[in-house]
């Protein structure tokens, strides 16, 4: 396996498949037990390449990391959707393939959006996850977050908890 950081990009068009393919394996390995497992094939299967074809073309930036291996991971985000974070910027979703964690691909691609948002004027970060997802937990709280508030949200059916951090 190579983990050499090829680039971090803009998401094109023809990474529609890779993405699906992504987001099913990481989605699987995070939520397996935190989601009801009807409500995660659900939203599995909306993710299919014709969303991720959209998602490349619209308007909130949407980033992969490439490797020798190709795209192993992306991230979602942009201005703030809503007041409960208090912040300026979100990341919508930050997702490395779980053969790939560990290897600090997910803190280089957190820090290249933190700062393309600071380059836009965007200088606190906020984001929710789903509460028990002690690896995102851990993940973020590392990278310098403070818990923020907690949330009831409905995934795919079914209504969760989700933790609300922020980075200043």
């Amino acid at each position: 396996m190579s983990t050499s950081t090829i680039s971090i990009r803009r998401a094109r068009s023809t990474d529609a498949d890779r993405l699906s393919d992504v987001f099913e394996e990481t989605w699987r390995e995070a939520y397996r037990g935190l989601i009801p497992g009807v409500s995660l094939e659900r939203m599995i299967a909306r993710r299919g390449s014709p969303w991720w074809l959209g998602a490349a073309q619209r308007r909130r930036p949407l980033v992969v990391v490439e490797t020798g291996a190709g795209v192993v991971g992306y991230a979602v985000y942009g201005p703030a959707r809503g007041r409960g974070l208090d912040a300026a910027g979100e990341i919508d979703e930050l997702y490395i393939l779980p053969t790939h964690q560990g290897l600090g691909l997910g803190r280089r691609l957190f820090r290249a959006v933190r700062n393309d948002l600071h380059d836009h004027g965007l200088h606190s970060l906020g984001l929710w996850a789903l509460a028990g997802n002690d690896r995102a937990e851990a993940f973020y709280l590392g990278l310098g977050a403070a818990i923020v508030g907690q949330v009831r949200d409905s995934i795919a059916g079914a209504v969760l908890p989700k933790v609300g951090y922020r980075f200043t």
